[in-house]
């Protein structure tokens, strides 16, 4: 076994051992990966789904479909953008079985993030949470949340003006939180006031971009060749910029940009995910490949010997300031644990 094996399969141990479930192999659905249906999970399910595809793994894609059967047996929690999360692996299983259950249910919440979801001025996805409302509010997360599932499911059910819409969310996102003075990403955007918030340049939220830019050339490649440019240009100079903050460990602090704050294991493992999607894509350069293995070295580094990988930071509403960011405490999380997983998987695709 390799030492990327050995630990994803530590990551996949810590994560039963954080929600006090069962193995994924279990025939009873009630133990397969995780209870709850959210953004947390929603990460994990698509690198397992990815990973599982790559290998041509059978028995991993029928578990995922247990689970998915499962869940949406006993009911599905109201829909809002991070709810969605999880609908994107299901669009790739549905693609994959053609399934009409599952494909009527992606239409149906493709449908519903188009005419019901509440809308920003300019149509901006408004960043609606199981909290409530976020109105006037743009936030990096949505991409990967929502966007992706959106682009999944236009493409495989020929709805190109479902596709058209995902492209337009990603011009309407980075529009308003890409930021031209450093090439980074802004955690969010209000139309309420027109500003920023605290201008925090957020390391998981720069995450989100990082990854979801090369996964919409997965999932619903643009057309237009100028938009293919333009979205590639952007995740370019975000590499650059993000070459910058790495620190000598490999590193990415929880504010980007201030050394000060403190390191943050999951956007270090998303980052590190999308360059080297964006290599194997041809979205970057190969020589972007240092910082990928700098940071892969580091997240190494931080899974325990229990498999929870270290210095994740807690969920992250939006801060008026940038001292909410520096205190946000450490946590044991799914998504750490997920964007690790999803990262690691990549690196070891990419191994051979």
């Amino acid at each position: 076994m390799s030492d990327l094996d050995t630990a994803l399969s530590n990551l996949s141990a810590g994560f039963r051992r954080l929600k006090g479930i069962g193995s994924v192999d279990q025939a009873d659905p009630s133990d397969i990966l995780f209870d709850e249906w959210d953004w947390e999970v929603g990460v994990g399910l698509y690198g397992l789904f990815r990973d599982a595809e790559h290998r041509g793994d059978e028995a991993a894609i029928a578990a995922l479909a247990r689970w998915y059967d499962w869940q949406i047996g006993r009911g599905l929690p109201p829909r809002q953008v991070n709810s969605t999360a999880p609908m994107l692996a299901l669009a790739c299983l549905a693609e994959r079985s053609g399934r009409d259950d599952w494909m009527a249910l992606c239409r149906d919440w493709a449908d519903w993030l188009v005419t019901t979801l509440p809308k920003t001025p300019e149509g901006g996805f408004e960043h609606v949470v199981k909290e409530g409302r976020r109105p006037g509010q743009l936030w990096d997360d949505t991409l990967f949340m929502a966007v992706l599932f959106l682009a999944q499911t236009g493409r495989m059910t020929g709805r190109t003006d479902w596709v058209a819409e995902a492209h337009y969310q990603y011009l309407v996102h980075i529009r308003f939180l890409a930021d031209p003075e450093t090439a980074l990403f802004f955690h969010g955007w209000t139309f309420e006031g027109r500003h920023n918030y605290a201008r925090a340049r957020w390391a998981r939220g720069n995450a989100w971009v990082t990854i979801a830019i090369p996964e919409l050339f997965v999932i619903a490649p643009p057309a237009d060749p100028v938009l293919g440019r333009y979205l590639t240009t952007v995740l370019a100079s975000q590499v650059d910029a993000l070459a910058r903050c790495q620190n000598e460990g490999g590193m990415f602090h929880t504010l980007l940009d201030d050394p000060t704050s403190p390191v943050e294991a999951s956007a270090t493992a998303g980052i590190g995910y999308g360059i080297l999607a964006g290599i194997r894509l041809g979205l970057l350069a190969p020589d972007t490949a240092r910082i990928a293995g700098a940071a892969q070295t580091a997240v190494l580094s931080r899974i325990g010997p229990d498999g929870i990988l270290a210095d994740v930071s807690d969920g992250t509403a939006m801060g008026s300031d940038l001292e909410f960011y520096r205190q946000i405490p450490n946590v044991a999380a799914p998504y750490g644990q997920a964007l690790a997983s999803l990262f690691l998987m990549e690196a070891r695709r990419q191994q051979g």
